[in-house]
């Protein structure tokens, strides 16, 4: 199987047996030339007691994601730097310098990918680190009874995750889209009582928050969201809606209206609760 049938199917062992047959195979090969989120950083040197450079070159939810890594890196390591994006350094839980486009300019010993810290921590369904919230920057606030948040748009590069904003027309909904930068997108979030976002940035912020964040999948989702599930094992306030048919949005929304409905009249509401 491959890499991604081996991580949507919830073998997380089986999925480092193949990075392992593909860092034997790529270990000594330069990558420099390739986009920088294609590359491979991480040539399975120890962690333990170096300086250890994190880069975060993905797209932001992804950053938000594995962030949670972080302190399990600072537990072996000597010292850890953040190399990422500027808006997301309000999130950084270590040292943090702006991404750019030149080379890193500080001293290190070992450098790693941030989406390379699962494999080199060889994650299973049972040891990810699954505590939330574990962004530094904000504190528990009082979230707004009845608010919800709503980001339809992933983005430019997928489509298919992207829902019909007229589906949610008679949803009072406050939308997330126009909330920039990140961290006032945060401030907001941790007002609001629902979050209901497509598969994109939203929803990982969402989660990392430990707000109950509802999120959208089309028929072929991503490897994290695996197959078959409603809950997410990485984020424990979600819950997943997903297509049953490419394309077509219309059941999914209704589903997300009822239990919209459902939530409203629970007794339960209101309570404090963060559970989805």
């Amino acid at each position: 199987m491959t890499w991604t049938d081996c991580t949507r199917r919830g073998d997380f062992a089986a999925a480092w047996e193949n990075s392992d047959a593909f860092l034997r195979e790529h270990r000594d090969e330069e990558c420099w030339h390739l986009p920088r989120h294609e590359q491979w950083i991480w040539r399975g040197e120890p962690l333990d007691g170096k300086r250890v450079l994190i880069r975060c070159y993905r797209g932001y939810g992804d950053i938000i994601q594995f962030l949670r890594y972080v302190p399990m890196v600072q537990a072996i390591a000597k010292s850890v730097t953040l190399w990422l994006p500027e808006p997301l350094i309000p999130f950084a839980n270590a040292p943090a310098v702006p991404l750019h486009d030149g080379a890193f300019e500080g001293e290190y010993d070992v450098d790693v990918e941030l989406m390379e810290l699962p494999y080199v921590f060889r994650t299973t369904l049972e040891t990810i680190p699954r505590d939330v919230p574990y962004l530094p920057v904000l504190g528990r606030r009082s979230s707004v009874l009845g608010r919800v948040g709503l980001c339809v748009q992933s983005g430019d590069w997928d489509g298919r995750r992207d829902v019909p904003e007229e589906l949610f027309a008679d949803l009072q909904a406050v939308d997330l889209r126009v909330i920039r930068p990140p961290l006032a997108l945060a401030e907001a979030m941790m007002e609001m009582e629902l979050i209901i976002s497509v598969d994109t940035f939203a929803a990982h912020l969402a989660g990392a928050l430990a707000r109950p964040v509802w999120v959208l999948l089309h028929s072929d989702p991503d490897w994290r969201w695996m197959l078959g599930r409603d809950d997410s094992p990485w984020y424990p306030t979600m819950k997943l809606f997903r297509q049953e048919r490419a394309g077509e949005w219309q059941p999914v929304v209704d589903r997300v209206k009822a239990t919209v409905a459902a939530r409203r009249e629970s007794p339960s509401r209101g309570r404090g609760a963060t559970a989805p």
